[in-house]
């Protein structure tokens, strides 16, 4: 049985942020990472959260991602926003292009941020969410190093590629959160269950000859499994051509893993639209999205995408998280 350790969200910042520091990050990247993990595991993304941090340090030690990166923001077009990663984390990138992105889509009705040169960005529901929050619709995508094989083929080009919508709703919370990938479960579940020695469940994963397997090791020298078939191979598609192709990253067959030490810096890339609703519904946007999450919630047992996770932060906030003790360990290892 997994042993577990309440802890406070302060906490695991802190930790968060120390830990990072210790592996030769700068205070101020780090921070962007902490929050991000703190909000995560609040959300109840264990997968995302803590556990990475590890991966995080190790990858600025082995030089996969640069800790002291700068990152540089261009404004090529009055409704682009572009932002080099420096070979440097996504986060604290994507929080140079929010502060910019933000008040331009409130000036102009729609604005783009455009990341290049960057690295595995979490949860990208996470950064969508905040975009909502500021009132805006935020459309975020973000590919990943392959490991989807396209339709009649075994061999990975595609990652697993998240996309994610965020409607502004009231208090600040977004109306509905989507935030999924194209593969039937997250990669990081699959390493998740490699780590801790358990089986997968069928259709998660293939084998290297492109049939379905329970053993996560195998899975991950296959292909991840993608969701609704040809379909999810067509959502990898559309995610790599906005995060990679209309950014100038690297495309997905040629990135380095965002898991061991294995290569040099990924640079993947991030590509969001962040578009005022009151300048394109007439006024009209709170309406319909009340009428149809009323619509949805009207139904016994129905919910919406991201249902959970305001709830999930709430409880958070006041009761703390329950963190896995070996996760911790391998974090309280980095700071000696």
């Amino acid at each position: 049985m997994m042993q577990t350790r309440t802890l406070t969200l302060a906490e695991i910042e802190d930790l968060s942020q120390r830990a990072l520091e210790a592996a030769g990050t700068t205070p101020e990247n780090a921070r962007a990472l902490a929050q991000a993990t703190a909000a995560t595991e609040a959300d109840g993304v264990a997968s995302h959260g803590l556990a990475y941090i590890p991966i995080y340090a190790e990858h600025v030690q082995c030089g996969k991602v640069d800790g002291k990166a700068q990152p540089v923001l261009t404004r090529p077009k009055p409704g682009v926003i572009c932002v080099d990663a420096d070979s440097g984390f996504a986060h604290p990138a994507i929080d140079m292009g929010f502060d910019a992105l933000v008040p331009l889509a409130r000036e102009q009705g729609v604005a783009a941020l455009s990341i290049r040169n960057s690295y595995n960005c979490g949860v990208l529901g996470y950064h969508t969410h905040r975009l909502a929050a500021a009132g805006l619709m935020g459309i975020g995508f973000t590919n990943a190093p392959a490991s989807i094989a396209p339709s009649g083929g075994a061999t990975p080009v595609v990652g697993t590629n998240p996309f994610s919508i965020a409607a502004p709703g009231a208090d600040g919370q977004p109306a509905v959160l989507i935030d999924q990938s194209a593969s039937t479960i997250a990669k990081s579940e699959v390493m998740k269950h490699a780590r801790e020695g358990r089986p997968i469940p069928v259709g998660w994963a293939l084998d290297a000859e492109g049939n379905p397997t329970t053993d996560p090791e195998v899975g991950l020298k296959g292909s991840m499994a993608p969701s609704g078939g040809y379909k999810g191979v067509g959502v990898a598609l559309m995610v790599e051509m906005m995060a990679a192709a209309m950014t100038g990253a690297t495309l997905g067959k040629d990135a380095s893993p965002f898991s061991g030490t294995k290569g040099g810096p990924p640079r993947t890339g991030q590509f969001f639209l962040a578009i005022d609703p009151a300048a394109t519904s007439g006024g009209d946007f709170a309406d319909r999205m009340a009428a149809l999450v009323a619509a949805i919630h009207a139904q016994d047992g129905a919910h919406l995408p991201g249902d959970g996770r305001g709830a999930k932060r709430a409880v958070a906030q006041t009761e703390g998280v329950a963190v896995n003790v070996a996760t911790l360990d391998r974090i309280e290892a980095l700071l000696g």
